[in-house]
C-alpha cells in the first residue's frame, strides 16, 4: 500500500498555483488601499459642497473687508484697497463694542431659557402617555417646521399695536392701558418679543432630542435606584443626568451658534430699532454695510463677528472638555 504525499512545487507554474496564481498579494494590497481611501471619497462631496457654499463666500467677505467699497466704486467697477482701515475704524468704534456686549448678553439669556424650558418639556414628554405625547410632539414639530419669516410675521401680528391679539387679550383681562401699547417702542419690550419668538422656535429641537435621549436609559437603572431608596430628584441626578449630559453639551453648543446669528428675527421685528437699540452683530453688519452703502465696513464687521463666534464656541468647548476630563 502506497501513501501519496503532497509534492512541493518544482517549477514556475507550480509556484504560481501555490501563490494563488500570482495575484493574491497585489489584490489584497489594492483592496486595503481602496478600503483606506473609501472614507475620504465618501467625505469628498460634502467637503466640496462646504468649500463651495461656505468657503468661497467667506473668502470673498475677507477680501471685501480690505477694500473701500461704496456705491460709487461698485457702479464704476473700481477696486480700492485700503488695508486694515475698516478693521481699525470698527474696533475703534464705541458702537461696535456696545453691540458686541449686547449680542453676548442676548445670546446668553436666550440659550439659558431655551435649554431650561426645552429640558423640562423633554422630560415631560418622557412622562406622558402615548396619546398626550403624540399630541405634544405634533405641536412641537409644527412650531419647529414653521419658516422663520412666517413665524416672525405671525408674531408681528400678535403684538401689533392696534389690531394685535396680545393687546386685545390684555385689555379684556383688565389691563386697559395695554389696549394700544406699542411693543416695539422701547428696547426691552422689543427684545421681549424677539426673545419670545426665538425661544418658542428653539424649544422643540431641544425637547425632542432630549426625549429621544431619555429612551436610551435602561429602566433597570431606575429600579435599582428605587430599591436603594432614591427619590425622584435623586434618580434624576444620579441616573438621568449622567446620560443626558453629553446631549446637553452638544445642544448648548448648537444653540449658541444659532441664537448668536439670529438676524431674521431681530431685523424683521423692528429692523434693530428703536434708535438701533436692539441691533445685534449680524444686524449691525447689515445696516452698516448695505444700509449705509459701506460694503467694506460691513464685511469687516461680519469677519469680526465670525472670529468672535469662533472664540466663544472654542471657550465653551474648552470648558466642556475640561469637565469631561475631571469626570474621568
Amino acid at each position: 500500500m502506497t501513501v501519496q504525499t503532497e509534492r512541493p512545487p518544482s517549477g514556475p507554474a507550480d509556484v504560481r498555483k501555490a501563490d494563488g496564481g500570482g495575484t493574491g498579494r497585489p489584490r489584497t494590497r489594492a483592496a486595503a488601499r481602496a478600503g483606506a481611501l473609501a472614507p475620504y471619497l465618501l467625505l469628498l462631496p460634502a467637503c466640496a459642497a462646504t468649500v463651495l457654499l461656505l468657503g468661497w463666500p467667506l473668502l470673498k467677505d475677507i477680501l471685501l473687508s480690505f477694500q473701500n467699497l461704496n456705491m460709487g466704486q461698485l457702479i464704476q467697477h473700481v477696486t480700492e484697497w485700503n488695508g486694515v482701515d475698516n478693521y481699525k475704524e470698527t474696533l475703534g468704534s464705541e458702537d461696535f463694542w456696545r453691540v458686541t456686549l449686547r449680542s453676548i448678553l442676548f445670546t446668553a439669556v436666550n440659550v439659558v431659557l431655551i435649554m431650561l424650558l426645552g429640558t423640562l418639556v423633554g422630560l415631560l414628554l418622557a412622562r406622558l402617555g402615548k396619546r398626550m405625547r403624540f399630541t405634544l410632539l405634533f405641536g412641537l414639530v409644527l412650531a419647529w417646521a414653521m419658516p422663520i419669516v412666517a413665524a416672525t410675521t405671525v408674531y408681528k401680528w400678535l403684538f401689533a399695536q392696534r389690531f394685535g391679539v396680545v393687546n386685545w387679550v390684555l385689555d379684556k383681562l383688565g389691563w386697559h392701558s395695554m389696549a394700544d401699547y406699542s411693543w416695539t417702542s422701547s428696547q426691552m419690550s422689543t427684545f421681549f418679543v424677539v426673545t419670545l419668538l426665538i425661544v418658542w422656535m428653539s424649544i422643540p429641537f431641544v425637547a425632542i432630542n432630549l426625549y429621544a435621549a431619555t429612551t436610551t436609559i435602561s429602566k433597570e437603572l431606575y429600579e435599582a435606584a428605587s430599591l436603594d431608596g432614591a427619590g425622584a430628584w435623586r434618580s434624576f441626578t444620579t441616573v438621568t443626568m449622567p446620560f443626558l449630559r453629553p446631549f446637553l453639551y452638544a445642544t448648548t453648543f448648537l444653540e449658541i451658534i444659532w441664537v448668536f446669528k439670529a438676524f431674521v428675527q431681530v431685523y424683521l421685528i423692528n429692523e434693530g430699532g428703536p434708535d438701533r437699540l436692539t441691533e445685534i452683530l449680524p444686524v449691525y453688519a447689515y445696516v452698516e454695510g448695505v444700509g449705509n452703502q459701506h460694503y467694506g465696513m460691513g464685511a469687516a464687521i461680519a469677519a469680526l463677528t465670525i472670529l468672535l463666534l469662533i472664540g466663544l464656541t472654542a471657550y465653551y468647548l474648552r470648558i466642556v472638555l475640561k469637565q469631561e476630563e475631571d469626570e474621568l
